[in-house]
């Protein structure tokens, strides 16, 4: 019979309980890309799909979306924007550091495969996973138009990676006109749906831009998924938190989502939802950034 654990041994078992941060890179002033081991979750991964991570034991439960991974080597990455408390907290980690938990893979996988000719929009952090689905896309046979829409120049996002994919086209969009054309990410949109070349279209990103992505491809028949970011606890469909009107119906973005049919959610609603915690979510962040001396 062996002995009581030593403290070492403590140590090590609460490590291997844990999820490694692998590394972690700054895309742009307040955009991070942080990969982290997690060999269960990435074995089960899949396109569109998300998790939900503590920063530590004392942490909020907050859901991202993969922009990556590899079931062989067992790591996931994401990519996500300092907006609050625990996205200041993540910046703060590197490689060696530790989160407290990762549950995942959770939500229902992107439908890859069969649809034909298809755009995916990808606007701000959405490029992140509008990239992960434009892969799956490919690979599953799809004929796919990425459009990679942001402010500025700064702000884009995953280039080289959309680059290095077999797409039909990658149209580069920025609102001041920095870098690709100049305007929004819904002109190129109508533009294919004018010339009915293609089938279907998704957009990820903000919930605006869905939206008038959704209005641009509903004047065409153009069948549209969105990704959506409701506000989320528990990513199981028990608190009901991240409730959308869809059709007229509700659903619950972490169990039924979070893919929906764009023609079909309550856009305003949505909105009105998300922005009911901003204001809280800054007052935290900038109590935490008192008593912190911020790497970057």
């Amino acid at each position: 019979m062996s002995g009581p654990l030593t403290a070492v041994d403590r140590y090590r078992r609460r490590k291997a309980d844990m999820f490694e941060v692998l590394a972690q890179r700054q895309l742009s002033d307040a955009v991070f890309e942080m990969t982290v081991s997690a060999p269960a979750v990435a074995a089960k991964a899949r396109a569109g799909q998300f998790f939900i991570l503590r920063v530590d034991a004392d942490g909020e439960r907050v859901p991202f979306t993969f922009s990556d991974w590899s079931a062989d080597e067992g790591w996931i990455r994401f990519i996500y924007m300092r907006v609050g408390l625990t996205t200041h907290k993540l910046t703060h980690l590197g490689a060696g550091d530790f989160l407290a938990d990762v549950a995942g893979p959770l939500g229902v996988p992107t439908h890859v495969g069969g649809l034909g000719r298809v755009a995916v929009v990808g606007g701000g952090v959405g490029a992140a996973v509008a990239y992960a689905v434009a892969r799956a896309m490919c690979a599953a046979g799809d004929e796919v138009t990425v459009i990679l829409g942001a402010r500025n120049s700064e702000l884009l996002i995953l280039k080289d990676e959309f680059r290095a994919l077999p797409l039909k086209e990658l149209i580069v969009m920025t609102d001041d006109g920095s870098a690709g054309r100049h305007g929004l990410v819904t002109a190129p949109l109508k533009e294919l749906c004018e010339a009915a070349t293609i089938d279907a279209a998704m957009a990820i990103g903000p919930a605006i831009m869905m939206k008038f992505c959704a209005a641009t491809t509903r004047d065409h028949g153009i069948p549209t998924v969105v990704s959506l970011n409701p506000i989320m606890v528990d990513g199981t469909g028990m608190c009901g938190a991240c409730r959308v009107s869809v059709g007229g119906e509700m659903k619950f973005g972490c169990v039924d989502g979070p893919d929906f049919d764009g023609h079909r959610v309550d856009f305003e609603e949505l909105m009105s939802r998300q922005r009911v915690y901003v204001d809280d979510e800054r007052l935290a962040d900038a109590e935490f950034s008192k008593g912190c001396t911020c790497r970057r």
